[in-house]
């Protein structure tokens, strides 16, 4: 495996290339990423890999100077699971001047969910992943469902602004007690570690509710707030919506997804569950 830190290695390394699958990631990685990158080698090759921090996806007070950075230790999993390059700039040469042009992402898909409680956030997600694109060229980019907002808003750049590329999104990994693995799950002390699953039980509840019918989204996700809160989770919320667009559900819906983000201690928590909506069970 090769690991370059510049864009003219990357450039240079990759020339002539074009069945590239890419994984972009923030490095700290767990098994997770390592199970994107063994996907990504059944779309396309060489599989690249990026390890950057970026800057313009935190806002004040969040937590990018203590991000862990753990190149070394990356590097040997992505080698393991047979990434063949990878890439890790520093923040000097992602924005060697600064970043006056971003990407805008609409506020039907910024404006709401994580993007009321992080301003800002999808804006920098965006324009990174459109560099990361633009440097490495890919044929197919592989990136996780648990940031199920995140991939909504891919998917939507990707489209409109007509980029030659599939967006392959993974099913979420989870430790054996259901907790989503994320690289965040390390700042939790050993009483929250064992409180955490919590999140997704509360998710998978509310689903299962509507699959055997029950109408009341809102009270069902309000239910599943207190239960959080009565727990001692400080809540941003608990939302059910539609899995192809994130708008409410309607009519029309047969797939759906409940989403939530909740924090122990200084630890912000994100999960969802998807699921297809039974005939019997349709407004």
């Amino acid at each position: 495996m090769q690991l370059v830190h510049t864009a003219a290695e990357l450039r240079a390394t990759l020339a002539g290339q074009d069945q590239t699958a890419f994984v972009p990631t923030m490095g700290n990685l767990h098994a997770g990423h390592v199970s994107l990158v063994e996907l990504a080698r059944q779309h396309g090759r060489p599989v690249v890999a990026s390890i950057f921090v970026n800057p313009l996806q935190f806002g004040a007070g969040e937590d990018f100077e203590r991000y862990p950075r753990t190149l070394d230790a990356d590097c040997e999993k992505l080698a393991a699971a047979g990434c063949d390059l990878v890439f890790a700039p520093d923040v000097a040469e992602m924005y060697p001047v600064p970043q006056a042009f971003t990407v805008q992402v609409p506020d039907s898909l910024a404006g709401d969910l994580c993007g009321v409680f992080r301003p800002g956030h999808f804006g920098g997600v965006a324009t990174v992943v459109l560099k990361l694109f633009n440097l490495v060229q890919p044929r197919v980019a592989v990136f996780g469902r648990k940031d199920y907002q995140q991939l909504r808003v891919i998917r939507e750049m990707v489209r409109q602004f007509n980029l030659p590329i599939d967006i392959v999104g993974v099913d979420t990994l989870r430790e054996a007690d259901g907790l989503a693995m994320s690289s965040r799950n390390g700042y939790l002390s050993a009483t929250e570690r064992q409180q955490a699953p919590q999140l997704q039980r509360e998710l998978a509840t509310v689903a299962a509710a509507v699959r055997a019918g029950e109408r009341d989204y809102g009270a069902l996700c309000a239910d599943a707030m207190r239960h959080l809160k009565m727990a001692g989770w400080r809540v941003d919320y608990v939302e059910l919506r539609d899995a192809a667009t994130l708008a409410g559900p309607t009519s029309d819906s047969r797939r759906l997804v409940v989403l939530g983000a909740a924090w122990l201690g200084t630890t912000r928590l994100i999960d969802n569950v998807d699921f297809d909506l039974p005939a019997s069970a349709r407004p």
